[in-house]
């Protein structure tokens, strides 16, 4: 016998495949081994038996037909036998060789080729239905994506983080139905009428707080965490590439197709030719030299029982053909290239669970013939609530709140702030931390705010650099009268979130981001009209004018601050009505020239044109209407020169025209008898005109990095002079006057061309050694007892 195992490599599988075979498969792949095991059976008996015998007919040659033959078949032989007592055989006179040549030359030339072959038929036939049933599982460019799918299916529905995902939100459906079950009950048992209504609410309404508690859930380790991370993004990439093709449902279209194609072909010659397996076959072989006779009868000696076993056989093909048929209709009928995940978004209450199509859809819909569970388990994959909700488990697991209480500090306004950067969400964790008063978010995706915000009652101060954030209608009411200081930094101003601007107990708003190039001219930035409080406003964007919006905050905006990175600012009329304004910045604005518009700010303190193409400042003489200004900065600019009538800014106390390119200074300003700071560092001054001793309120000079050579006695009559920064000059001495300056506790000498220092900077009481930038050679040079006296605590 030939075992059916030896055939098992036609269509053996893993395992794991069995759970895209759908029962029709399982029933065609049982039918094909039952088919089979005919074949076998029959081969068997083909090659171990003998397949023919034959006799010599005795009748004459041109006599000769069937009939002989067909006389032998049973029929009336008691008839025959009436009245013979005794019966003899014919003598043929043929040895065996001769028999054995006889059944050979008759089984080839006179037996019917079915019948001959039926066996092998079957055999062969069913091999082709095994390769065809089984080929897509073996072809390269459809096996590595169902074994990837297997292993990717495997995965996910043993993974613990679907049997979390699913009790978590099968407790929220319960608790949601329960609780409405509770409170109809309720009102109910409140009707008018009885007595005993009382009692029946305790009844029913005490059992349904059992219901309601959530199920117990398995907390997940970390390890168990990062395996479904990495679990959600093999999804995604996989889901990508099946999503790309349908070759999967084209082969398995084309394979059924070859089935169904096969099964006519087999039922149509197996009715046709069935009736050519006969018992007796009639045989006329011109072998008269050999054996004495041209004729013989035979015995198929096996056509009765190979007669059965093809009406078995045609049976099996009829049920197999049937199951194909199937198949092709429902391939044909239903969209089996679209996927809809509509039942498990309702039961699961994930609403955004993707539909899929193509091969991805196809064999989903495989997976749901055999169990829907599996599809329904690697649906969690697909959502990214679900996603979501792993990531905020694995960052509350990392970020505990002990880890994230060692990362508080004082920031630079005495706030104890958190700051957070770069995580793949924001911890649950931070809002165990009630006594944070600031939270800096940076580089966070997709923030949504929990309920546990509310925890925070000291909040604040909130900046949000490009950590895209939703706060919920609940929590904007805690914050709006709460939140003092925001900050909000992304690509484009647009992507601020609305709920900002309604904060009414903003003091300061910080904002950076461009306007898009189609809405950098108009500048339209929201109403600040709910900002009640506002008293300092801050944009650095792309803008060309100031946005009109800053208006609706004109009566109590005390500073305003535009950043331009470089781009021109045109229109600034609006300015104008800001009549409450105290501090300005136009920082990098593209201004080449002061603003008009500037000078009608009578409650303005403090003007900052920082980075701008400022050349001329002719204009400076329109300050003295800006009576209250007590700070210009100029510095970082292409200024040559200083205007005379700078005298008329008498009440000026601070000057900044650092990083320009002056080279001389009017002696008017020394007129400017208010000033207390004076910085003209980084500039091209070769000296300095000695009427800056008038300067008798000044406390901060700095003038290095330019081209002194000299300094002018006068300037040691600035008594109150406590900074003094000389560096980087071409100074070849130090007058010994520097010692009137007893207040001194700053002085800066290095690069410069001195080869000693005078003994007389022992009378600056308030300079120490480490106020007294010098090149350790020159002071190593003064006296014992002076360096001793700056060396003092």
């Amino acid at each position: 016998m030939i075992p059916v195992a030896e055939f098992k490599q036609f269509t053996e599988q893993q395992p794991a495949f069995k759970v895209l075979k759908p029962w029709w498969d399982v029933l065609a792949e049982y039918l094909t081994v039952a088919m089979l095991m005919i074949g076998v059976f029959g081969c068997t008996l083909q090659v171990t038996q003998d397949k023919i015998i034959c006799l010599p007919s005795h009748e004459l040659q041109e006599n000769f037909s069937e009939a002989p033959c067909q006389q032998l078949l049973p029929r009336g032989v008691s008839e025959q036998m009436g009245g013979l007592r005794e019966v003899s055989g014919l003598k043929n006179n043929l040895d065996l060789q001769q028999y054995s040549f006889i059944n050979q030359l008759c089984y080839e030339t006179a037996l019917h080729w079915y019948a001959k072959y039926f066996p092998y038929l079957v055999v062969i036939h069913t091999l082709i239905f095994m390769v065809c049933t089984s080929f897509w599982f073996k072809f390269p460019g459809t096996s590595s994506k169902i074994e990837h799918f297997i292993s990717i299916l495997g995965k996910c529905f043993d993974s613990p983080w679907t049997t979390r995902a699913l009790s978590e939100v099968s407790g929220e459906n319960q608790k949601g139905p329960t609780t409405g079950r509770a409170t109809a009950t309720v009102e109910a048992s409140a009707g008018p009428g009885k007595a005993n209504e009382g009692e029946k609410e305790k009844v029913l309404v005490e059992p349904e707080k059992v219901v309601t508690e959530p199920p117990a859930v398995t907390l997940l380790d970390k390890k168990e965490g990062e395996q479904a991370k990495a679990l959600f993004e093999k999804v995604k990439k996989f889901r990508v590439h099946v999503e790309e093709g349908d070759i999967l449902y084209t082969m398995y279209i084309r394979q059924t197709v070859l089935k169904v194609c096969k099964f006519f072909a087999i039922l149509v010659y197996n009715l046709v030719y069935v009736e050519k397996i006969s018992f007796l076959v009639a045989c006329r072989v011109e072998t008269s030299e050999v054996t004495g006779y041209a004729s013989f009868c035979c015995n198929h000696t096996k056509a009765h029982l190979f007669s059965k076993l093809a009406f078995c056989y045609i049976s099996f093909v009829c049920v197999y053909g049937i199951t194909c048929l199937y198949t092709l209709y429902w391939l044909f009928h239903r969209p089996l290239k679209e996927y809809s995940f509509r039942p498990v978004r309702e039961e699961t209450g994930m609403g955004d669970i993707p539909d899929v199509k193509n091969d991805f859809a196809f064999m989903l819909h495989l997976i749901d013939q055999y169990d829907s569970l599996y599809s329904k388990r690697f649906a969690v994959f697909l959502s990214e609530v679900s996603e979501s909700r792993l990531k905020q488990l694995n960052l509350n697991h990392e970020w505990t709140p002990e880890k994230l209480r060692q990362k508080l500090q004082r920031n630079a306004r005495g706030r104890l702030e958190l700051a957070l950067c770069m995580l793949p969400g924001l911890p649950d964790t931070v809002f165990e931390l009630s006594e944070v008063e600031a939270l800096r978010l940076e580089a966070i995706c997709d923030i949504t705010f929990p309920p546990g915000l509310s925890q925070l009652v000291h909040l604040q101060e909130l900046s949000l650099l490009h950590s895209p954030a939703r706060l919920p209608f609940s929590l904007q009411i805690f914050l709006r009268d709460r939140l003092k200081v925001i900050r909000v930094k992304c690509e484009e101003l647009r992507e601020v979130p609305l709920w900002v601007f309604g904060l009414r107990g903003l003091e300061e708003l910080h904002l950076e981001g461009l306007f898009p190039p189609e809405l950098a001219r108009a500048a339209t930035l929201e109403s600040l009209r709910e900002l009640k409080q506002l008293k300092v406003l801050s944009l650095r964007s792309n803008a060309s004018k100031v946005p009109a919006s800053v208006t609706d905050v004109a009566g109590h905006l005390q500073r305003l601050s535009l950043h331009n990175d470089g781009a021109r600012l045109l229109a600034l009329n609006s300015l104008k009505k800001l009549a409450a304004l105290r501090e300005l910045e136009l920082v990098a604005c593209g201004l080449e020239r002061i603003p008009h518009a500037i000078f009608s700010l009578g409650a303005l303190q403090e003007l900052d044109l920082k980075d701008n193409h400022l050349r001329s400042i002719e204009e400076i003489l329109s300050f003295q209407h800006c009576r209250k200004l007590v700070t210009l900065k100029l510095w970082h600019n292409q200024i040559a020169y200083v205007p005379e009538h700078v005298r008329k800014l008498r009440g000026l106390e601070q000057l900044y025209l650092s990083h320009n390119k002056l080279e001389t200074l009017p002696t008017q300003l020394g007129l400017c008898s208010g000033l207390r700071l004076l910085d003209m560092s980084h500039n091209g001054l070769r000296s300095l005109p000695p009427e800056l001793g008038l300067l008798q309120s000044l406390q901060h000079l700095a003038v290095s990095y330019n081209a002194l050579e000299a300094l002018p006695e006068e300037l040691f009559f600035c008594r109150k002079l406590r900074t003094l920064l000389l560096g980087y000059n071409h100074l070849s001495q130090l007058s010994p006057q520097v010692g009137a300056l007893r207040a001194l506790s700053r002085l800066e000498l290095k690069g410069n061309r001195l080869e000693a220092l005078p003994e007389e900077l022992g009378n600056c009481v308030g300079l120490k050694r480490v106020g007294l930038l010098v090149e350790d050679t020159l002071y190593e040079g003064l006296p014992a007892e002076v360096r001793e006296k700056m060396e003092e605590e």
